[in-house]
């Protein structure tokens, strides 16, 4: 049986669309057989367990700043501002702005989820089909292509107002005009809402890439029978 499924799911790779139903309604999926639909809901339910499960995490306070995968670090041109704020002993206020940040990026990932969901929702079947059988990555890939402009354009006013709404713009202020009156250093007056728009765009789909490796690696994680199914399909390449 292992061996049949082996070579029908190849077959999948080589075959044009106009024959992959009769593909794929071989396939066996318990007493019945997958269908289309099937595959295309496994893949769904795949990548909403990323959004619910990964993603919600980085929302909440701290998700971005205590995450090591995903905490937004001080842009390499900024560098000199943190080294030279913790050579005069303001080294406080240095982690006070790396916080602020990351700050920003979790309030604006609350605005990620209807956008993926619609995204999602317009999996084709030959959409499915080269994710199942693709990289580890590819539903990740997949959901970046299909909304990374909507999530830029989306979280970049939110973390324009959100700089507002943690104190990041204040703390931002005060820690410029502290580094910009260090003697003879280069001033500086960054503008950093779209550095840190695209440090959350990276960290959501770090956190999504996470969810679908543990689901492709690890059968415990395929908590539903069309997970179980559907990822038996890649299991058994």
């Amino acid at each position: 049986m292992i061996k049949r499924i082996l070579v029908l799911v190849i077959a999948i790779q080589f075959v044009g669309c106009a024959e992959l139903q009769k593909v794929v309604s071989q396939l066996p999926s318990g007493g019945g057989v997958l269908t289309q639909e099937q595959i295309g809901n496994g893949l769904r339910q795949a990548l909403d367990h990323g959004i619910e499960n990964q993603v919600t995490k980085l929302t909440a306070v701290d998700g971005f700043y205590k995450n090591e995968l995903v905490k937004i670090l001080l842009p390499q041109e900024l560098q000199a501002v943190d080294n030279g704020l913790r050579k005069i002993g303001l080294g406080n206020l240095a982690d006070e702005g790396i916080k602020a940040l990351n700050r920003a990026a979790e309030d604006a990932v609350k605005t990620a989820t209807p956008i993926f969901v619609n995204a999602v929702k317009e999996i084709t079947f030959a959409d499915a089909k080269n994710i199942l059988l693709g990289d580890q990555n590819a539903a990740t890939s997949y959901l970046q292509s299909k909304t990374n402009q909507s999530l830029y354009n989306s979280f970049s006013p939110v973390i324009n107002q959100s700089f507002s709404k943690v104190g990041a713009d204040k703390i931002w202020s005060n820690l410029i005009t502290k580094y910009n009156s260090i003697p003879f250093v280069n001033k500086v007056d960054p503008d950093l809402t779209a550095y840190v728009t695209n440090e959350a765009l990276k960290g959501v789909f770090t956190m999504i890439e996470v969810e679908e490796k543990g689901i492709r690696e690890k059968v415990g994680l395929r908590d539903t029978a069309l997970l179980k199914q559907v990822f038996a399909l890649q299991d058994n390449r």
